[in-house]
């Protein structure tokens, strides 16, 4: 035991992330025409983008700026990596206020099982959820648009370990501002959407504003973005490759730590005024 009460050791831990794991998977699948619609909701945002690039030519000014014209490739490689930064986000910051609103979040951090690890179970199956429609996209808009990458695989799957860890840095964070202010779909939405807009989702950064730009070469998301596409579709990258990749792991030292203890300082201080039981 911890002087918290808590379980001590990496074994209970991944026990009690395990348990997470399959309760929430056992209420989705209570849902299952919600979980068919989640699973094809990306392709109904991703066809509109791909139909207004074809009908306004996204190739000639586009390939300039990006070095490729396949924009439909470069546009799935885009909701892909912004589709891990959401789950990780809604998985913890929303999860954690679907408990407040119900009223079972204190008594769950009662049990011997620090709430990190309880907000990294429920966001488990957020990212397990965007695997499999990752999957599932990259068939639907192969058979349907012609998506392909000609790159290397491999090295772009494990670039994106870091990449997840890194961001489970800043849900921590998040689900501290969750905590204070009883407020998840603002903080959620807004950092979501600021944070993959300005990382170049949908878009070469090099097109923003230069003050913009600042802001987005300082984000190290943005070089998530880059590093996959130029591993999988040969794009001109910011930074040579290996050192994009360094930087990506840089991101896990610069989040992790301190959204971790940012979140543990945050729920102490919830703790001692009694704002746990709020909703």
């Amino acid at each position: 035991m911890t002087k918290d009460g808590h379980l001590y050791g990496w074994r209970h831990w991944l026990w009690a992330m395990r348990a997470i794991f399959l309760k929430v998977v056992r209420v989705s699948l209570r849902y299952p025409l919600n979980a068919v619609m989640r699973l094809i909701e990306p392709l109904l945002w991703a066809a509109p983008a791909v139909f207004l690039s074809r009908v306004f030519g996204a190739g000639g000014g586009f390939a300039s700026y990006a070095g490729t014209s396949d924009y439909v490739a470069f546009l799935v490689i885009g909701g892909i990596v912004s589709g891990y930064v959401s789950s990780v986000f809604w998985g913890m910051g929303f999860a954690l206020k679907s408990e407040m609103d119900v009223g079972v979040l204190e008594s769950n951090w009662l049990m011997p099982v620090p709430p990190v690890v309880q907000l990294v179970g429920r966001s488990l199956f957020a990212v397990a959820h965007t695997t499999v429609n990752t999957i599932f996209i990259c068939a639907a808009m192969y058979y349907l648009f012609g998506f392909t990458f000609v790159g290397r695989l491999v090295p772009a799957v494990i670039t994106m370990v870091p990449l997840l860890v890194g961001l489970y840095g800043l849900g921590l964070g998040l689900a501290g501002l969750v905590l204070v202010t009883n407020n998840a779909n603002l903080f959620v939405d807004i950092g979501n959407y600021l944070l993959t807009a300005l990382s170049g989702q949908s878009f070469p950064v090099s097109v923003l504003p230069r003050p913009l730009l600042v802001v987005s070469l300082a984000l190290p998301l943005t070089y998530a973005y880059d590093v996959l596409r130029g591993l999988l579709l040969g794009t001109r990258t910011i930074l040579p490759i290996a050192q994009e990749q360094v930087l990506l792991t840089a991101l896990v030292l610069v989040t992790t730590v301190p959204g971790y203890l940012l979140f543990r300082r945050v729920e102490r201080h919830c703790r001692e005024i009694g704002a746990l039981a709020r909703h």
